[in-house]
């Protein structure tokens, strides 16, 4: 499956942005799904997921109650909805797909996932 990653951008902070992540080659329904992000000098870090049924959900804590991931499969796309956004969310957006794992586990390690999108850039003006 390829994956492509959009919707990034500048927006003050408040605002909202959503990401969209599509999916062609495979459906995107038979994969765990993340959306991480890197910020400068750090690393790669987890910022929400979902399992390959979908009914399992993960956000880190900075996220929760802002972040929202969904799916839609008719559309084969990943989206990930960020509203009251900060300074510090700042980072390169990017969503992988996994698939070698039971169908209500979530996926934390980036070495558990086996495809990328390309990165978005979201940056959060204070």
């Amino acid at each position: 499956v390829q994956l492509q990653a959009s919707g990034g951008g500048l927006v003050q902070a408040g605002g909202s942005l959503r990401l969209s992540c599509v999916a062609s080659g495979r459906t995107i329904s038979i994969y765990a799904v993340g959306w991480f992000r890197q910020a400068p000098g750090k690393e790669r870090e987890l910022v929400a997921a979902f399992s390959r049924s979908g009914y399992n959900t993960y956000y880190t804590d900075s996220v929760k109650g802002r972040f929202t991931i969904s799916r839609d499969n008719a559309k084969n796309t990943v989206y990930l909805q960020m509203n009251s956004l900060k300074p510090e969310d700042t980072a390169v957006y990017y969503c992988a797909a996994g698939s070698k794992i039971g169908i209500n586990i979530i996926i934390y390690t980036t070495r558990e996932y086996d495809y990328w999108g390309q990165g978005t850039l979201v940056t959060v003006s204070s």
